[in-house]
Parts: structure tokens; sequence; C-alpha cells
């Protein structure tokens, strides 16, 4: 989970959104959205969705975002005059592993809800 939190750091910032930003759209408290970003609070599916949303991304973007796909500039190769680094992992069975884990969580926090 705490990789999913750091993924949506990383993107809030590179579309330059402020915590603060975020949070008014989020609808949270700054306080709130930061707690969550600092891994202080769990982050349920229905807030991830909002927040693939307002990034304007998509929940495996978040899930699967490589960092060194952008920033690291080594080992890449030209495609159409921009670099970009040839992709030689399969992300379907890691997105759909770290889906099921996300499910079983909030399927967890919801029972322990109703207890």
């Amino acid at each position: 989970m705490k990789e999913v939190i750091e993924n949506i750091k990383k993107f809030r910032e590179l579309k330059n959104l402020t915590r603060d930003e975020l949070a008014d759209k989020l609808e949270m408290s700054l306080s709130g959205y930061s707690k969550l970003e600092r891994g202080e609070v769990e982050i349920t599916l229905t807030k991830l969705y909002r927040i693939a949303d307002i990034l304007e991304i998509s929940v495996s973007q978040i899930l699967n975002f490589d960092a060194s796909q952008i920033f690291n500039v080594s080992n890449n190769q030209v495609v159409n005059g921009v670099e970009v680094k040839e992709q030689t992992n399969n992300y379907t069975d890691v997105y759909k592993d770290k889906y099921i884990k996300m499910l079983e969580a909030e399927i967890e926090r919801l029972k322990s809800e109703t207890k």
C-alpha cells in the first residue's frame, strides 16, 4: 500500500498540484489528506478512484507507476525521436495481484465497520 501512496504523491507532483489543492478537490481537510499521503490512514478504493479521476489517470497507472520510466534515461531506445524505456515486464499480473490485495483490504475494512 505504501507504494500506491508514493505513486499518488508522484503523480500529484507531476501534475503540479499541492496537497492542499488535491485535498480541496477530494473535499477533505489538508490534515486528512496529509495523513493519507503519509500512510497514516488507509486509502479506500472509492478514494483511489476519485484521486485517479482528479489526476486524469487510470487506477492501473497509479498501481503500476515506475518513476524510472520517466526520470531514468539510461538504457532507453529512441522511438519517433523520443526516448522511451523498453518495456520488458508484463504488468498485467502485477496489476491484477495489487488490485486483488486492495479489494481484499477493502472487504476487511468494510467488515470491521459493520461489527
